[in-house]
């Protein structure tokens, strides 16, 4: 009795406290972030210009954020529903980037939405 104990101890245990701590997933980028640098000031993003047509493109379509839609019951359609959400948009497009589900946002977008919401989100 005392030799299977022992046998188990050293053929299971053992092993498994060695494998079972090196079986973790994280998004090393989350993990590691290390910011990429954007000049805001050169071109400084509008709401207008450059957040509305791109949340209207990529956010506010058919099946996500959409006032028939409302997925996450967030409607992304005009300023106001857009700055109530900023920090989850924040949050899913820029750190994550797990926003928009479909096609990702290119770098150029990243950096616009960026630089407009460090702007303080300005209706502009």
């Amino acid at each position: 009795m005392q030799t299977t104990r022992l046998r188990f101890f050293f053929l299971v245990i053992i092993p498994a406290c060695m494998v079972l701590p090196s079986c973790y997933y994280d998004k090393g980028d989350l993990l590691y972030h290390t910011p990429a640098v954007t000049d805001c000031t050169t071109n400084p993003a509008k709401y207008s210009v450059d957040i509305a047509p791109l949340m209207a493109a990529k956010c506010a379509t058919a099946g996500c954020h959409d006032a028939a839609t409302a997925a996450g019951y967030a409607v992304l359609e005009n300023y106001t529903q857009v700055s109530s959400k900023i920090s989850q948009i924040n949050d899913r497009c820029i750190v994550d980037k797990t926003m928009p589900s479909g096609t990702p946002l290119t770098a150029t977008e990243i950096s616009i939405l960026s630089c407009w919401i460090s702007s303080g989100a300005p209706n502009n």
